[in-house]
Parts: structure tokens; sequence; C-alpha cells
């Protein structure tokens, strides 16, 4: 299958769009806890195809997670997590990567996602000066790139490659079905 690869980034926080504020609270995970992490990378990845940390064991959760400068922040509605922000500040000196970012289905199309992000945003810039960047592919949510460009992140690579993928996203747990 030929899957796209969008890479943007943003070079000053001035660059960055906020989102209008929706109703969830943006939570810092300060306990390194492999268990949620995991939780939040299989809902809101499952339906995407999201797949490279499906293998991975609780030790090596933990070790990612326990590295200075990654940071897990989560959006709550009402008590019940919506979706999730991964920022890595740790892998590359100045810079912030933002790891992971996404929403559990039932919260998509309600304006959580640009607030969430737009969250994410402020806290990268508090962790760099220099450069925080994303990538996306075609694999990813419909409204994953467009929601990028909106809060200001801008393309500055591309990329078409060649790759095998399961005729089936895995879903959030082995033989997850949706009604």
């Amino acid at each position: 299958m030929e899957i796209t690869t969008w890479y943007l980034e943003q070079r000053s926080p001035d660059e960055l769009r906020p989102a209008r504020p929706a109703p969830v609270t943006v939570t810092r995970a300060e306990v390194v806890s492999p268990e949620l992490n995991r939780f939040l990378y299989t809902s809101v990845g499952g339906d995407w195809h999201w797949i490279d940390r499906l293998g991975w064991t609780w030790q090596q959760w933990h070790d990612w997670l326990s590295r200075p400068g990654v940071e897990t922040w989560v959006a709550y509605q009402r008590g019940t997590p919506a979706g999730y922000v991964e920022l890595d500040a740790a892998t590359h000196a100045g810079e912030v990567e933002i790891a992971y970012f996404g929403l559990l289905p039932a919260f998509v199309g309600q304006g959580i996602g640009g607030h969430l992000l737009t969250t994410g945003l402020r806290r990268a810039w508090e962790l760099t000066s220099e450069r925080v960047w994303v990538h996306t592919c075609s694999l990813d949510g419909p409204a994953a790139l467009a929601n990028y460009q909106a809060r200001g992140l801008t393309l500055y690579w591309t990329e078409t490659t060649d790759e095998s993928v399961p005729s089936a996203a895995p879903g959030p747990w082995p033989g997850a079905r949706r009604q």
C-alpha cells in the first residue's frame, strides 16, 4: 500500500493559532504508567493502524515514559479520557516532537482535538525555544493533517513509501468490533 507521510513544524511559538476552548480538562499524567499510555495508544490508534508499539513490553513502555522530557497530557470530558498528546523533548536536542496525538473514537468531531493540540503545542513551547514538529500519514485520522495546519504547523517534508499494511486496523484490543 502507498503511504504518504507529512512532516510539519513550528519554529516559533508566535506561529501557534489556538483553537477554541473545548469542554474538557487537560491534565499531565505525572506518574509514569505504562498501563495508561498503552490504553491511550491502543484506544486512539487502534482504528488507524498504530502498530509500532503494540509489541512493547511493560519495561519498554516504562523506560520510554521515564525519560526526562517525555510527557503525556490527557484530555478528560466529565472524568472520561477523551484523548492525549505525548511530547518527546528527550530524543532531539532543542526540539520537541509531538510523538503521539489523538482522540478516542467517541470524542471525534466535537472540537476537542484542536483544543488538545493547542494545549500540547503551548506546553511544547515551554520545553523548547527552537522547534516543535510532528509527522502524520495517510493511515491516520482524516482530520489530523488539517488540524496540525490549522494550529499553525507548516509542512516541510513529504514522502511516499510502499508498505505492507494489515488489511484491517487492529482496533483497541484483539477482536474488538465497533457496532
